[in-house]
Parts: structure tokens; sequence; C-alpha cells
């Protein structure tokens, strides 16, 4: 992409309504736009970066087993009063009406219509294990939204639910999704950990937060420090392996990690000063397994293997990618700006020419364009004829993980500058020893 040609307006002043970091270098970068309170524009840059971030969600549902779907926003309002939620949820859900006068709602969250399209299909155990997720749009009418995509009004929400015969089973489809959990905000190069949550409005008395530490988190959370050395579950990880998801989240739990909401002092108290964490965090994941809870009153139930009828045991699985883009930034930028992980990276890398006009330049640029290009890397051309300095700040602020800087004395050797934006680190090398460092 060239930069000529693309839509990303940057902001060069701070905005004065930017709390936290996050929000202040998404609105700068051209990624989002506010519409109204607590509503977002996602802009190219940000759509980019929101785009890979759901792929690799996909990718580790995927893994796990769970199958995708997609379920409207707009719910009927019978499914969520048939369930007993319909009154109890709160303000939080925006409810509308229809031009027939039927009442609707702009879906916080699907466990009704998922538990609707399951009763509808599915008679025998031997249809289950059952997962269906999907990535939508929600809407919670937030009291005080703020923090940007942090904690927004519309936002957009993996949700997946399981459907088994017995609580063992419901049981290791939890496990299932604690591991893909693990694997999902790794590659994304966060360091999550799983902490004993309240279950809210969802229901059920299993559940888990997975939380990033960070200065803005909204929460204050403590856990044993440990964590933050722990092995991520690996690509082979056998999701099918009872023991082994076990195994896994007998690990990730065996150490003292809880929310304010299921704070123990005397337990953390237990753990020894010094390895003790008292931080704040920010939510990314969120699971639960509540059993009965919607299956019993929404009548949904198989026959099982006695010839019997038997209500499902279900559980919910969501991760907010409109949250984590946010999170990441919080967890990985400088003084200049944004700094990605590769895996969410909005370009691989940015060509920047340093003398746009200039024939030698130009074609050097245009060569290191097209081999990257045909070498299938994503790569962003900064072929403006903007200053230096100016073509410098947005390639730091934007964050794309390497930079090839082309000026006139170098091209003129052969050579141009490669700079690493994490480490800051340059390197003069030649132009083919440049390109093949990217397609090799």
């Amino acid at each position: 992409m060239r930069l000529s040609r693309y839509f990303m307006p940057i902001l060069k002043e701070n905005p004065k309504e930017a709390e936290i970091v996050s929000h202040r270098l998404m609105l700068r970068a051209g990624m989002i736009r506010q519409q109204s309170q607590g509503i977002y524009s996602w802009l190219p840059l940000g759509k980019k970066v929101l785009d890979k971030v759901n792929n690799i969600i996909r990718e580790e549902q995927n893994r796990a087993g769970a199958i995708e779907l997609s379920m409207p926003t707009l719910q009927s309002a019978e499914l969520w009063q048939e369930s007993g939620r319909y009154d109890a949820y709160g303000k939080e859900m925006l409810r509308i009406k229809d031009r027939q006068d039927r009442p609707m709602l702009y879906g916080p969250t699907n466990e009704e219509m998922v538990t609707d399209i399951f009763r509808s299909s599915v008679k025998s155990y031997k249809d289950l294990p059952l997962n269906l997720y999907h990535i939508q749009l929600k809407f919670r009418d937030e009291i005080r939204p703020r923090f940007g995509t942090m904690r927004s009004r519309e936002f957009m929400m993996k949700d997946a639910y399981s459907f088994d015969l017995t609580r063992e089973g419901a049981e290791h489809s939890y496990n299932k999704m604690f591991a893909a959990y693990l694997r999902t905000f790794d590659r994304l190069g966060l360091r999550a950990i799983p902490m004993r949550a309240d279950t809210g409005p969802i229901g059920g008395n299993l559940s888990h937060e997975f939380i990033i530490l960070a200065d803005t988190g909204e929460s204050e959370v403590f856990c044993h420090k440990d964590f933050v050395g722990f092995d991520t579950p690996g690509e082979n990880t056998d999701f099918d392996s009872v023991e082994g998801l076990q195994a896994i989240f007998e690990k990730w739990t065996s150490l003292y990690a809880a929310t304010s909401e299921m704070h123990d002092e005397a337990a953390f108290n237990a753990v020894p000063e010094g390895d003790r964490l008292s931080a704040r965090g920010i939510e990314v994941g969120h699971i639960f397994y509540f059993g009965t809870k919607y299956s019993e009153p929404m009548g949904a139930k198989v026959q099982g293997p006695d010839g019997k009828e038997h209500f499902v045991h279900m559980g919910s699985y969501g991760i907010g990618p409109t949250r984590l883009v946010p999170a990441i930034i919080e967890a990985s930028h400088d003084e200049n700006g944004i700094i990605w992980p590769a895996s969410v990276a909005p370009f691989d890398v940015v060509v920047i020419n340093m003398k746009a006009g200039d024939q030698a330049c130009d074609d050097t640029c245009e060569l290191i364009y097209a081999a990257l290009s045909k070498a299938g890397k994503d790569v962003l051309y900064d072929d403006t004829d903007d200053r230096a300095g100016t073509k410098f700040a947005t390639a730091d602020l934007i964050g794309v993980p390497f930079q090839i800087i082309a000026g006139p004395r170098a091209v003129a050797n052969g050579e141009v500058e490669v700079k690493d934006r994490k480490t800051g680190a340059r390197e003069t090398m030649t132009i083919e020893a440049a390109i093949n460092r990217f397609v090799a």
C-alpha cells in the first residue's frame, strides 16, 4: 500500500479527551474515530489490526474444536423472557420495538439465542459435545463508557457456547477454552493470567477472567508472581485429552490469583511476601460454566444413552477483540508511539523514501516494495513528499515492526538502512540483503 493513496488521518497533537495511552495513540494514529459516546468507527489502519486479532482468535477456536456460525445482532425479547433474564439484565440492555410493536433488543450476549438454535436441532447425546462460536458486534449501554474502545458501548465479541451431556463433559469443554485462551493471548504478545471471577449476570458457579497486568487497568488484581513465567500450552496441545487439559488447568490455577470481587485477603497473605503481586489489570477474556441455567428454562435437552432426556450442561466463553487492540498497545508502546507484535501489526514493514522524486531513491523503493509484496509481505510504502522528521514520526507512531529507509547517500552506495521499531537498532545493508532479510 502506498501511503500517498492510503487513508490514515494522523493527528499531530494529543487529543484532550483521551485519558489513557492506548486511546491517545489509536486516535493519533488514525485507527479509530468516535461517532458518539462510546461508539467508534474503525478506520483502515485500525481495522487491519482488528482483523489480524480476529484471525488469531478464530484459528485457536477452530484448533480447540469450536465451530463458527453467525447470529444476528437484534434478538427477540421472547427468548430472554423465556430464560428469565429480560427484566433482570438491567439498563445496560438496549430495548427497542419494531414496527409491529414487538419487543426486541440489541444483543449484549447470545446465551438465549444459541440455546434456541441448539434445542431446535440437536436431540441426541451422539451429537455432543458441541461448541458454537461467532465474532459479532454487541451493545451494552455502559453508564460511563471511557478509555476509547477499551470500555465502549458498541464492541466486538468472540462468544462461544458449549453443550455437553454431563458436568464432567462440560468441565472438559471449559478446559479446552481455558487452554485455547492461554494460546490466543500468547500469540497476541500478551501474558494473560486466569483469575477466579464473579459470574455476574451470565450466571453459574465456575468462572475465570483472563487479566493482563497494566497500570491503566480498571480493577485491582492479586496473584502469585510466578504466573509471569509459566509456559503457554504449545501448538501440539491435544484438545481431546481429558488428562492433558486438566493438567494445564490445574497448573494455571495452582497458585493464588483473583480479581478484587473474589479476593480473599487471608489466602493472599498466606503467599510468601516476596511472591505476592498486587497490580492493576485489564480483562481481555472471560469464561463461564453455568450448568443447566439456560437449558432447563428453555427446554434444551437431549436423549442420553439411557434412553432418558437430559438437560444439557452449558458454558460460555468471551473475548473482546475491540478491547484487545488497546490492551496490546497498553502493554507495548514507548514515547514515540505503538510497538506492535509482528502477529497483529497492520503492516510487516514500512519502506521510507527519504527523497521522493529522486530517481535513484524512487527506483530503489519501487524495487523493494515490489519484491516484498510479491513475497507476500504486507508493505506500507511512504512515497509522500513529507519531511524526513515527519516520515520517521509517522512510522514510529503507527508501530510497524521494521522500517527500510532509503536515502540518497545510502542508495548511491547500493545500501539502505533497516530499523527495528521495538529495539531501535539500525543496520546498514545492501539492497539485496535487506530484501532477503524479509523474504528468506
